[in-house]
């Protein structure tokens, strides 16, 4: 089968090492950076695509390319993307499956330190209102820092992010001060985290609820730890997503995978 795969993410990553283990597939990995691109081609994919896609390109590459299988498995925030696999999806009538990591189980968590909003927006708004003092860690990327600090200023503002040329460009149209930017490589631990809200004297830790994978629970536990609040920016809500077309995880894409292709 020839899969175009929608990626950038860990999750896009299992996949890939666990259908290329699995099935004959010839796996053509999208992503937004050069470094996602990268880590596609270690864990197995054969063609690579290091840049944002437009809709029109997206459709030129699955119709030109013959691809038996349109998977989105990006970030459960990117709603855009998904957004437009989904209309790509019907309008192709091209077998899709949307990957969508679970959410995070709260069950056994101290939840108290938490506040829920549903924007970035909202988000800065609540800390200049409930939490003028400390310093914030933004934990949730590059390209959500210009709507919290609409409202708090760059002083107080520590972003963990990729150091890519990008997410550096934005830091310094915002005014965040170099020293201030954390540099990421995956999920943090529980310890890492405790380090940096120690370290950056952290009143406020920004997340968005990207499910275990995401270490979510370890930002929790860390925040419950050192007394500090957590604005948690819940899951966007995508519309015209088809819930039969969603797995949670390879054995449901097996189950899938063999309704539309046999091993």
């Amino acid at each position: 089968m020839n899969v175009f795969l929608l990626g950038g993410t860990k999750d896009s990553i299992n996949i890939i090492k666990h259908v290329k283990e699995n099935y004959d597939a010839h796996i053509l990995t999208t992503t937004t950076t050069e470094y996602g691109a990268k880590l596609a081609r270690e864990g197995g994919s054969d063609e690579t695509i290091a840049k944002p896609l437009p809709k029109e390109e997206i459709i030129e590459i699955l119709t030109n390319n013959h691809f038996d299988l349109l998977i989105d498995a990006t970030h459960p925030f990117a709603s855009h993307i998904t957004q437009t696999s989904v209309s790509i999806k019907n309008e192709l009538r091209i077998p899709y499956i949307r990957f969508e990591r679970p959410t995070t189980n709260f069950e056994n968590i101290d939840t108290s330190h938490i506040h829920y909003v549903d924007s970035f927006d909202e988000a800065g708004k609540l800390i200049k209102d409930k939490f003028p003092k400390g310093n914030i860690l933004h934990f949730a990327g590059a390209n959500t820092m210009e709507d919290v600090l609409k409202y708090i200023p760059p002083e107080r503002f520590y972003p963990r992010i990729l150091k890519v040329e990008s997410s550096l460009e934005k830091c310094e149209k915002l005014n965040v001060d170099p020293n201030h930017i954390i540099s990421m490589t995956g999920a943090a631990t529980l310890k890492e985290n405790i380090d940096l809200i120690e370290k950056y004297d952290a009143s406020v830790m920004i997340t968005k609820e990207s499910g275990e994978i995401g270490g979510v629970i370890e930002k929790i536990d860390a925040a419950n730890e050192k007394n500090i609040a957590v604005i948690m920016i819940q899951r966007p809500k995508i519309d015209n997503l088809n819930k039969n077309d969603i797995v949670s995880n390879l054995d449901e894409l097996d189950i899938k995978l063999n309704t539309f292709f046999k091993k």
